[in-house]
Order: structure tokens, then sequence, then C-alpha cells
């Protein structure tokens, strides 16, 4: 790889996120590129929905532009460069900043692409970012006063297919592209796991940031799940009320650990020699697990200035411990099973 496609795929992509950023050094060179490179993409429109400091229909209009340049047709530069300096001004963020400028060069590269992987990045370009738009039509205030919520599970189960589900879909297909090991895979059968997959993960999300959402305008918990706890979205706002809470945010732990043991029995699915796939998917999950336990331990979960998550040295044991044993599904299926019963 050329030192310029290396520093965007790597340099940037590190900055934006460390975490995904080792799932993807550890995958087979194969789709390296192309997961990096839809990333990075998906990171962009997200940073389009999330620039509070300009105004919200601008961000959807803007978001749309996005999304457009994914349809069958040429890339519109114009557009392009009417987002960019609309949104580069306003980026706090410099990771962020340095991203959207070099979004064109990612673009260029993206031209560069084999077609049939265009058109993979296409279909997920084209899902993503519904999950956008939905945050921003659906949460109207960027503030506790003007906290809204989900008004059904249906809602939820939709939101967390849009921005996590269409990602263990888009993965497989990419996967089975590129892989020998699975070409003979059931994509159907596959990508329905990997939905799920990528939905355990968002809700893990979901439960760990519920604090610091709720105070963004946000309440992802569907309301009906707080009346019959007694609770109304504003209740989540006063600390005092985790207790009370805390059989709604066990429903939710519990719907996030079935959807990922779906994602279990994907990772298991792998050939026991595509070591590089089994670790890419056995790290997410065995940290989504280790980050549950601790948000249903956690005395403060409803305090935004509270960040529960795994620790560094939790990251690295999961790591060298698959690691060590070449993604063994015999060690690692002894982890998961024990993380289980500590959480549910």
């Amino acid at each position: 790889m050329d030192s310029a496609r290396h520093e965007l795929l790597h340099g940037i992509l590190k900055q934006v996120s460390r975490s995904f950023y080792l799932t993807l050094n550890v995958l087979p060179a194969t789709v390296r590129d192309q997961m990096g490179l839809a990333y990075l993409f998906a990171r962009a429109a997200d940073t389009i929905a999330d620039t509070d400091l300009i105004g919200r229909e601008q961000r959807l209009r803007y978001l749309t532009q996005f999304r457009t340049q994914f349809s069958s047709g040429p890339i519109a530069r114009r557009d392009v460069h009417a987002i960019l300096a609309a949104l580069i001004p306003h980026q706090a963020d410099s990771a962020e900043r340095v991203l959207l400028q070099r979004l064109e060069d990612c673009l260029t590269l993206y031209d560069q692409f084999d077609p049939a992987d265009q058109e993979r990045i296409r279909w997920l370009m084209g899902v993503l970012p519904d999950g956008m738009t939905m945050d921003l039509t659906h949460f109207q205030g960027d503030s506790a006063q003007d906290l809204t919520a989900f008004q059904t599970l249906d809602e939820l189960d939709q939101y967390t297919y849009y921005v996590a589900g269409c990602v263990g879909e888009f993965w497989t297909r990419m996967v089975c592209a590129h892989c020998p090991s699975i070409s003979g895979w059931d994509v159907k059968k596959m990508s329905a796991l990997g939905v799920r997959f990528g939905k355990g993960l968002q809700l893990t999300n979901i439960v760990k940031d519920l604090a610091r959402d709720l105070h963004r305008g946000r309440c992802y918990v569907p309301e009906p799940l707080l009346r019959e706890a007694g609770l109304t979205p504003v209740d989540l706002l006063n600390r005092e009320n985790l207790p009370k809470f805390r059989p709604v945010l066990m429903r939710l732990i519990k719907m996030a650990i079935e959807h990922l043991d779906q994602g279990w029995m994907y990772t298991m699915a792998l050939p026991r020699l595509e070591i590089r796939q089994r670790l890419a998917c056995m790290w997410p999950i065995l940290l989504a697990g280790e980050t549950l336990k601790r948000v249903a331990a956690a005395p403060d979960l409803l305090d935004p200035s509270v960040n529960v998550k795994a620790p560094r040295s939790v990251v690295y044991r999961v790591m060298a411990l698959t690691t060590f044993t070449g993604g063994c599904g015999y060690v690692g299926t002894a982890y998961w099973g024990r993380l289980r019963k500590q959480i549910v």
C-alpha cells in the first residue's frame, strides 16, 4: 500500500476511533481497506449529523447531499465542496476536522475500488444515514430541557439496525466476497446473524452512554418500558431513580446479551484457520460483555460525568488471551460464558 493510502486508511482512522482501528488492523488484508474506508465514510456522515453549531435542517440537507454521493451517478464535487466549506470551520475535534479535510481523498480512493466493492459500500451508505436522520428528526432538542424518548421497542430495534445492524450485514457481504474459506457461507443466513451482532454492540453503547445522551435530549429507552417501572424519561435525569430504573436496565442488557450470543455463533462459524477474522469478531463481543458487566453494577450510571467502560488493562487482557490462543473457540467461548453469568 502506498504511503498516502496507508496514512488515509490507518493514520486518520486511528485518530477518529482507536477501538475500531484495533479491529481493522487485525482483519485480513483482502478486506482491510474496504472496511476502513467504509468506516471513514460512516464517521464523516456522523460528523455532519452531530455538528451542533449548524441548524438541524441544514445538517439534514448536508447529510442527504453526502448520501447522494453514493448513488449510481458520478460524485458531485461541487456538493462535496459545499458540505466541507460549511462544516470544517465548526469542528472542535481535530481528528474529525482532519477527516473532513481528507474526505475528497477518501472519495478518490473509493473511485479506485473494484465496482463490486463500490456497490457494497454504496449499499451501506444508503442505509446507515437513516439512523442519523432518525436522531435528527425524532430528537428535536439538544439538551435535557427538550428530552424525548422512543415510543416503542420497534423504534429502538429499527434504530439499532440502521446505525449498527446494517454494518453486520455489510461486513458479511464483504468478507464472503473476498475470503475463499467462507465463500460457501449462506450469505442471507449469516447476514441475519451479523445484523444481531451489530444490534448487540449498539445496545451496549446505548446503555453505557445513557446519562450523557439524556443530557443531549435523547432517551433511547422506549417509554413503555419506563412506564412499566413507573418512570418517565425526565425521571432518569435524577440519579436517585437508578434503583427504580434497574429492572428496565437489566432488560435492555439482556436484549444486548441475546444479540451478542448470535454474534458469538457468527464468530464460531468462521473456520478455525481464519484467525484474523475470529479475533476481529471476538474482541468487540468480549469487550461489550466486559462493558455490560460494569454497566449492570455501576452505582452512578445516571451521572453524565461518569464514563462506564472496560479499562485499558481489560482490553489488553482480552486481546492477549485470544491472540495467544489463536482465536481458539474453546477459550473464547469459556470467557464469554463466564462473562454472561456475571451479567445476567
